[in-house]
């Protein structure tokens, strides 16, 4: 790709992760390419349909969190890396409306596994802490994006989505003894 050509498919999809981040999947085209600064031929011409451009918002997206997770492994703990990495993973999906979800029901986005991407992602973090002790042994890769997705679609308030994360946690740490639990209902 020429570099102009280049430039503009990177101004366009910065401005589509932004105007998505506000609106939505389905917010308007027009108003992706005026963000750009470029015309909507411009646009199309890079993104024949609105799957291909939300496919690269979605693998752009995908690619950042996935390379936080190696960041985080590198830099913490295991089971900090971990949490952090999972406070991102909220974050991520509490400001994609919904665009996760309709790229992840695709076997493939754009030639991209993305449930082969983010299953590494969370295998590299989730591993390490369960070798750790930080993590339940019985823990998988699913369960973590099942319980973040979770708490992404139960609230927009991030102090909220603290909170979920913070009571998740606990049971993801160790089993509820029975005493405990017969203590909790009892």
């Amino acid at each position: 790709m020429r570099a102009d050509a280049r430039r503009n498919h990177d101004l366009l999809v910065a401005a589509a992760m932004a105007v998505i981040a506000e609106k939505g999947p389905d917010a308007s085209l027009n108003e992706i390419a005026r963000r750009a600064g470029v015309g909507p031929g411009t646009l199309y011409r890079h993104f024949p349909t609105r799957d291909a451009l939300l496919a690269a918002v979605f693998q752009g997206r995908l690619t950042r969190l996935c390379a936080q997770a190696k960041e985080l492994a590198e830099a913490m703990p295991p089971g900090e890396a971990l949490v952090a990495w999972l406070r991102l993973l909220i974050t991520h999906a509490m400001t994609d409306h919904g665009l996760g979800a309709r790229m992840m029901l695709a076997t493939s986005s754009a030639g991209v596994d993305c449930w082969a991407m983010l299953r590494g992602a969370a295998e590299r973090l989730l591993h390490p802490a369960q070798r750790a002790g930080s993590v339940r042994a019985d823990v998988e890769f699913v369960d973590l994006v099942e319980l973040t997705a979770g708490i992404a679609q139960a609230t927009t308030d991030p102090g909220r989505a603290e909170r979920l994360l913070t009571l998740t946690l606990d049971g993801l740490r160790r089993p509820c003894d029975t005493t405990e639990q017969t203590a909790a209902t009892g």
